[in-house]
């Protein structure tokens, strides 16, 4: 096959002395037996998304290695010396289950050592918003955290936090991603200074679980907690280093875990993808509560910061809540609390996304506060929190089943959320209802909203190509109507604009530009397109609402609204 010259030029570079032995035979053998796969993984540079830089693991610039991680973590350590002068900097490092995951998180403490910058590394994995807590509670200015999420094993990734505990936005990460642009590999520092790499871990792990339990805990009887049977799922990843013993800490005894997945393991062996998004990852889980009686399942992710929740419907059979309704009960139930302790006065706020549920909303407007909705991802919310001092955040998510309580992390955090909810199902069932019948009370009372996602995988150039073309027919040829319904309102975050599609006016957006497109209906529906910044995805994002007025029509409306996004999907044949 033929290779691009641009690619051509970069494999040579890598075939300079610069690069160790092993990375030079390594991308001879691909240049005889699999061109392709060179092509793969030279023919761009790893880039930074909506979650910091994910890619498959190997040799090349398209790839994690040490190289990649390398030149930006000398980037990052020139910008930091440049902005903080004459200041001893410092640095918290974390790691995940994943492979690899704690020799990169070595190379990349050692080039911060090599350049005088003192390196707080943890001794063993730990779970991301631990990370986020320690930069905080270290003083430290910066942040890493060797993770790929819940993307598949031959994944890893690169997560950068800043001074705030949030990870890096505007101004800092453009201004960061042009300083690592502008370096040559030969300038990377990989002779570390040891005597500035300083191992942590049981002080922080007390610290981090003793802050979550304050943060997450609101006068729930010890009766209450000690009655609700919850089942656990690490899914092989490092919340197993925490969960645990922050529940124990909060008071919950019945606490059952999925043997079979306690175990980390970067293979993550039992499931197809170790994602709580994904119904399939709880299987066991979900057995396990049928088998015991669980009223609550609980599901982290590898790096834990995500959790999938899983609860008794009316009918007594466990179901899998989406992000947005573990979102809108645990906000509704924070609300709720700081208004029985007559502390909300409306300089309060909760924060979402532009692609979550519009619920929340309303749920700000029934208790006085305010909703900021930012782009997709939580750095965007710990930016409010940084953007705003004068307002106090109480909590927030996005659709894909991230949450924080209380700003001590900032970041989701799916161990502040964990005992959150377990406090919500366990004062529920004291109180003779379930965590399921919570959340149809809110639907009464603000609305009944259902949420969907479609998430189209489509990889390598090609598949590249392909997403960039779905977004280009949505911008200029836009559907006037769907499934029935005028489009009221077409919002275009790249050109930062609003558009009313019965008057033609444009309003400008005053959100950082995104490729995401958001359609409004008539009746309320809103559909939004966004190209995936981590993965090789197209997500769609659908949402749908209908009043309800008894909770006993629930499942006669929700039905209606399945119907409704169904037809949705079909229309724009993206079944």
């Amino acid at each position: 096959m033929h290779i691009e010259q641009t690619i051509l030029d970069k494999v040579n570079e890598w075939l300079t002395p610069t690069f160790d032995n092993q990375t030079q035979e390594d991308i001879k053998e691909m240049m005889t037996t699999s061109p392709k796969d060179l092509e793969e993984s030279f023919f761009k540079n790893l880039e930074f998304g909506t979650g910091g830089m994910r890619g498959i693991m190997g040799v090349g610039t398209n790839r994690i290695n040490k190289y990649t991680l390398g030149k930006n973590t000398q980037g990052l350590s020139n910008y930091m010396i440049k902005s903080f002068p004459g200041e001893q900097l410092k640095v918290a490092i974390a790691y995940d289950c994943r492979h690899n995951s704690d020799t990169l998180a070595k190379v990349v403490a050692d080039v911060f050592s090599a350049n005088g910058i003192h390196v707080y590394l943890f001794s063993d994995m730990r779970p991301t918003p631990e990370l986020s807590f320690a930069l905080k509670y270290l003083n430290c200015h910066a942040g890493i955290v060797l993770t790929a999420s819940h993307n598949p094993p031959e994944y890893n990734g690169y997560k950068v936090y800043w001074q705030d505990g949030g990870q890096l936005v505007p101004p800092q990460d453009k201004e960061i991603i042009e300083v690592i642009e502008a370096l040559n590999y030969s300038e990377i520092k990989f002779e570390a200074n040891e005597n500035l790499i300083e191992y942590i871990d049981v002080a922080i792990d007390e610290a981090f679980a003793k802050s979550t339990v304050e943060n997450a805990s609101f006068n729930t009887p010890a009766a209450a907690k000690e009655n609700l049977k919850i089942v656990y799922t690490s899914l092989h990843g490092t919340s197993i280093k925490a969960i645990p013993g922050v529940l124990a800490k909060a008071g919950y005894t019945d606490v059952n875990i999925v043997a079979e997945q306690e175990v980390p393991n970067g293979d993550f062996p039992t499931v197809k993808s170790p994602n709580p998004e994904e119904p399939e990852a709880l299987t066991m889980a979900l057995e396990l509560a049928d088998k015991i009686g669980g009223d609550i399942v609980i599901g982290t992710d590898p790096d834990s910061d995500r959790l999938g929740v899983a609860v008794r419907d009316t009918d007594g059979k466990m179901i899998l809540l989406n992000g947005n309704q573990t979102m809108v009960i645990m906000t509704a139930f924070l609300l709720e609390q700081w208004k029985r302790a007559g502390k909300i006065d409306g300089k309060q706020f909760i924060g979402s996304t532009i692609v979550s549920t519009p619920m929340m909303l309303e749920l700000a407007s029934g208790y006085n506060v305010e909703c900021k909705v930012g782009l997709t991802g939580f750095k965007w919310i710990a930016k409010f929190i940084k953007d705003f001092p004068e307002l106090t955040f109480i909590g927030g998510g996005e659709e894909s089943f991230g949450f924080m309580v209380g700003d001590a992390v900032r970041d989701k955090d799916a161990v502040g959320a964990c005992l959150l909810v377990c406090e919500i199902a366990a004062q529920a069932k004291a109180a003779g209802s379930t965590l399921y019948k919570e959340l149809l009370n809110l639907y009464v009372d603000f609305g009944f909203y259902k949420e969907h996602l479609i998430s189209l995988t489509k990889k390598g150039i090609s598949g590249m190509q392909e997403i960039n073309q779905m977004m280009i027919d949505l911008r200029e040829n836009p559907m006037s109507e769907i499934n029935g319904q005028r489009v009221v309102c077409i919002e275009d975050y790249e050109n930062s604009t609003s558009k009313n599609m019965f008057t033609q006016e444009i309003e400008s957006i005053s959100i950082p530009k995104s490729n995401v497109l958001i359609y409004y209906l008539e009746d309320g529906s809103k559909i939004c397109a966004r190209p995936s910044g981590t993965e090789p995805k197209i997500k769609f994002y659908f949402s749908v609402n209908a009043p309800l007025d008894a909770l006993e029509n629930a499942k006669e409306i929700e039905l209606e609204l399945d119907n409704k996004i169904k037809n949705i999907i079909a229309e724009m044949q993206l079944n």
